[in-house]
C-alpha cells in the first residue's frame, strides 16, 4: 500500500507538470451507478495522499480530483461512473459555485479519518447498517469494544460509530421476548465476563464507564455517529449516571424507585425531558422514541425531509446532507424517530417528517467534537427483525439513506475553513 501510494503520487505530481492539465469527475446526482462505492473512492483517494474537491450541491455532492489513469482504473473496477473533464471546464465549474447567488460550495478532503466501528466481537450478521456499507464501499475501519474503549485507544481514531448498543445495561429490552434464545443468552455472558473482567459488578457501570470514555473522546475533538438503539440509550446512561435504572433481570436487584426524578438531563447530548422505561416487558428504553402503534405510518407513507443549509455559511450540515434526492425513505428500528419535544432546541434538525412531529436526522457539537444520531435501524431495510439475513447492498448501491451514513464517514476528512465573521 505504502509503495503504491508513492508511485500514485509521483505519477500525479509528473502529470501536472504536461501541458494539458485533466481532472477526474465522479458525479453524485442520478447518473451514478454506484453512490456507496463513490464515496469509497473519494476516501481512497485522500487515502494516497491527493486532495479531492467535494461539490457541496452540485450534482448531488460530486468529487473532483486531478486526473491520472490510475484513479481511472479504480474507478472502473469499483463500477463507479466519472468523466474525464479539460481544465478549461474544472474550472468553469468552480467559477459556477463560487458565485455568491447560488447555494454551492467547494470543500476540500485532504485527510482520510482513522474509523472506529464499537461492536461486540460476537455481533450478529443483521446487527449493523454502518458496517455493511462501510465493508460495501472499501473503507477501512477497526472495531472496538469495552476493553479498546476503557484501555484508552478512542484517541487513535478520528471518528467512531456506535454499534446498536444498549449502554443500559439492559440488553436491548429484548429479555421479554428472547430471555430463552441462545444469542441473547450469549450476549448476556459475554457482557457479564467482560464487565466482571474490567473491574465491574454490573453490566450497567462497565456500560456508563464506556458511555463517558466516548464522550471524553467527543470533547478532544472526535466525531461520533450513531444509530437506532444507541442515541437515545446513550444520552439515558449519562443522564442516569449514579442512578440504578435497570430491573433485577438485567442486574440481580431491582431499578431506584425514584430514578426518574434522579436523571440530570444535563449530560445529555441530544434529548431532555424524557421519560425512561423501567419495566422489562416494554420493548423501550425511554419515551424519546415513539411507538410503532402510536406511529401514523407504514412502508408507503414513511418518508422524511432532509434540511437545506447554506453551503457557503453551513459547510458541516450541507456536507451532512448531501445526496441526490430531499426525500428519504423511513426506516425502522427500536428507535425508529425521536419525538421532537424531547430533542434539546440546541440541537440542529437535519431531517424530519413534520407531518408526524418526527425527527429523523440531528447534528450537534460537544466541546471540540461533533456528532450526528439517525433515528432506525437500517435504510434499506424497512422493518427489520431479530435472525433476519443482512441487507445486500448490491441490490442498493443508489442508497440515499445509506448515502447520509457515508456523508458522516467522509466528513471529518474535510479542511476546516475558518469562521465566517
Amino acid at each position: 500500500m505504502a509503495i503504491r501510494k508513492f508511485l500514485l503520487i509521483i505519477s500525479i505530481s509528473l502529470f501536472s507538470l504536461t501541458s494539458q492539465a485533466a481532472y477526474l469527475f465522479i458525479p453524485m446526482d442520478d447518473t451514478q451507478q454506484d453512490h456507496l462505492k463513490a464515496y469509497g473512492i473519494a476516501y481512497w483517494i485522500v487515502e494516497q495522499e491527493v486532495e479531492v474537491d467535494w461539490l457541496l450541491n452540485y450534482k448531488g455532492g460530486s468529487f473532483m480530483t486531478k486526473y491520472h489513469d490510475i484513479i481511472e482504473q479504480e474507478c472502473k473496477i469499483r463500477g463507479v461512473s466519472y468523466n474525464i473533464i479539460a481544465d478549461a471546464q474544472s474550472t468553469a465549474i468552480l467559477l459556477e459555485i463560487s458565485d455568491p447567488q447560488v447555494n454551492m460550495d467547494v470543500v476540500k478532503l485532504v485527510k482520510a479519518p482513522k474509523i472506529a466501528v464499537y461492536s461486540p466481537k460476537n455481533k450478529q450478521p443483521w446487527d449493523d447498517a454502518v458496517t455493511l456499507v462501510l465493508t460495501y464501499a472499501e473503507i477501512p475501519y477497526d472495531v472496538v469494544y469495552d476493553e479498546e474503549v476503557l484501555d484508552m485507544k478512542l484517541p487513535l481514531y478520528d471518528w467512531l460509530h456506535l454499534h446498536h448498543e444498549d449502554f443500559t445495561g439492559q440488553y436491548g429490552k429484548f429479555w421479554a421476548r428472547y430471555q430463552n434464545s441462545a444469542w441473547y443468552q450469549e450476549d448476556v455472558r459475554v457482557n457479564e465476563e467482560i464487565a466482571h473482567k474490567l473491574g465491574f459488578s454490573k453490566v450497567s457501570q462497565c456500560k456508563l464507564a464506556v458511555a463517558k470514555k466516548i464522550r471524553d473522546f467527543t470533547a478532544g475533538g472526535g466525531y461520533l455517529f450513531s444509530m437506532c438503539s444507541a442515541p437515545d440509550s446513550y444520552d439515558v446512561a449519562l443522564a442516569a449516571e449514579g442512578v440504578d435504572i435497570c430491573d433485577y433481570m438485567f442486574d440481580g436487584d431491582p431499578p431506584d424507585p425514584n430514578a426518574q426524578q434522579k436523571l440530570d438531563y444535563s449530560k445529555c447530548f441530544a434529548f431532555t425531558d424524557f421519560t425512561i422505561s423501567t419495566n422489562p416487558f416494554e420493548y423501550e428504553i425511554s419515551s424519546i422514541d415513539i411507538l410503532p402503534a402510536q406511529r401514523k405510518a407504514n412502508k408507503n407513507n414513511d418518508f422524511f425531509t432532509l434540511f437545506e443549509f447554506s453551503a457557503k455559511w453551513d459547510p458541516v450540515p450541507t456536507m451532512l446532507c448531501q445526496n441526490h434526492t430531499e426525500i428519504i425513505s423511513g426506516f425502522m428500528g427500536q428507535t425508529t424517530a425521536f419525538r421532537k419535544q424531547f430533542v434539546k432546541p440546541t440541537v440542529l434538525v437535519m431531517g424530519e417528517n413534520k407531518s408526524l412531529g418526527e425527527v429523523r436526522y440531528i447534528h450537534g457539537e460537544y466541546a471540540k467534537g461533533m456528532w450526528t444520531f439517525l433515528a432506525g435501524h437500517d435504510p434499506e431495510d424497512y422493518q427489520h427483525f431479530v435472525g433476519d439475513p443482512p441487507t445486500d447492498l448490491n441490490l442498493h448501491p443508489n442508497s440515499a439513506g445509506y448515502r447520509l451514513i457515508l456523508n458522516n464517514v467522509l466528513f471529518p476528512a474535510a479542511k476546516k475553513k475558518k469562521q465566517k465573521t
